[in-house]
């Protein structure tokens, strides 16, 4: 009997919920799913096991269990360890974290009968699934997302990961390429196109504009994402300041929070903005949702990406859509047809793009039609959840 352990950084995360999302699909397909969560589980809905956290003897009775029931199978872990980490001291000491979290994780794989490990992103929770998996001789996979898994630091210790996985999802083309750039042909076959699939019938009903909160006769665009630098949303400011000087007529929300908060706040002061703009904060997932299906276009400016699942989201709620023609997204947006493209940094192409939806309604409705159609037939949760079954079920 097959009986999957999936492991994340934070399970509970809003921005995991596509991982939860899986789970329920491959549960619903009768595979034997069981989480766990590297950082504290804090929801209520599903009892999740966390690596932190835990009483302090844990650990010290996980370790003392390791090296007294598998000798060899401990040290030639704790040698992996030692061996996939960052250079330096800090490096070092972090392995050593990596490697009791991993002794722990092993022991609840075991005691929970489990026969394939599976990490959602190539990061530091994916080196502490390596670990457990190599001490219990478990199959493990991962599953590739989005540039920063290739990005320094992540990206130094990739080629390892994936030498060792049994197979790797990827969620594009891109990233595929990405990580077939790193190792041997001979690692190829093992890669697989999976993409990040979404329950279409928990989607919210789209909002005409006559239900809307705000009654005004404005375009409404809207962005969500982690308020930093690499989304672009200094240049989709700037490019706003062009098209309210010219008299168009528009409103932005803009969903998420992070580092250059201040700054991005700082920056909507400085263009006279202030009255155009409507920050949200991070949301739960299905406000965010609710957002998306009372905008009129979703606006992405990202200058690095992946295959942003909120990206299909829009166009599951027939939104037309801008994007930064970056990694996967053209994969998913076809210029013309299902959406529009920029040159990721190029604001007078934004631009472009934008005074093309803005006056013209019924090209944003065309392109809300081509896209929904394009998710239904590629990104729907069921699809990939039946791709996934395949390969856990083929070990």
């Amino acid at each position: 009997m097959n009986r999957i352990a999936y492991l994340v950084s934070d399970y509970f995360a809003p921005s995991h919920t596509f991982v939860r999302r899986e789970i329920t699909a491959l549960r619903k397909l009768g595979i034997e799913i069981i989480p766990f969560t590297v950082q504290s589980a804090e929801g209520d809905a599903e009892d999740v096991q966390s690596l932190l956290g835990r009483p302090l003897l844990d650990y010290f009775f996980a370790l003392f269990w390791a090296v007294f029931t598998r000798p060899l199978p401990f040290v030639s872990s704790w040698l992996l360890a030692l061996q996939h980490r960052q250079p330096g001291a800090r490096g070092l000491l972090w392995s050593q974290f990596h490697f009791i979290e991993a002794i722990c994780l092993a022991r609840l794989l075991m005691a929970a009968q489990c026969t394939h490990l599976h990490n959602h992103f190539a990061n530091s929770g994916a080196t502490v699934g390596m670990i457990a998996a190599h001490f219990g001789k478990l199959p493990w996979s991962l599953t590739l997302h989005g540039i920063s898994e290739t990005d320094f630091p992540a990206g130094m210790l990739l080629p390892k990961k994936l030498e060792r996985a049994e197979f790797v999802a990827c969620a594009s083309y891109f990233m595929r390429a990405q990580a077939m750039r790193l190792v041997e042909t001979s690692h190829w076959p093992k890669m697989h196109i999976i993409r990040c699939g979404i329950n279409l019938s928990n989607l919210p009903p789209i909002k005409p504009q006559h239900l809307r909160k705000d009654k005004s006769d404005s375009v409404h665009l809207l962005c969500v994402g982690r308020l930093s630098p690499e989304k672009g949303y200094f240049g989709l400011l700037d490019t706003l300041a062009h098209l309210a000087a010219d008299g168009l007529d528009f409103a932005l929300t803009i969903v998420g929070d992070g580092p250059s908060a201040d700054d991005i706040h700082a920056k909507v002061a400085a263009f006279t903005l202030t009255d155009r703009v409507r920050f949200t904060g991070a949301l739960p997932e299905a406000e965010t949702l609710t957002e998306i299906s009372c905008c009129d276009i979703f606006v992405l400016p990202s200058l690095m990406e992946g295959l942003p699942v909120v990206l299909i989201e829009a166009l599951a709620m027939n939104k037309a859509v801008i994007a930064s023609r970056v990694a996967g997204i053209p994969e998913l947006i076809e210029e013309g047809h299902s959406g529009l493209l920029f040159t990721p940094s190029d604001w007078s192409g934004l631009e472009s793009q934008l005074l093309r939806l803005l006056s013209d309604r019924s090209l944003r409705e065309t392109l809300g039609e081509r896209g929904r159609a394009i998710v239904e037939s590629e990104f729907d949760i069921a699809i990939p959840a039946r791709q996934l079954a395949r390969l856990f079920t083929s070990d």
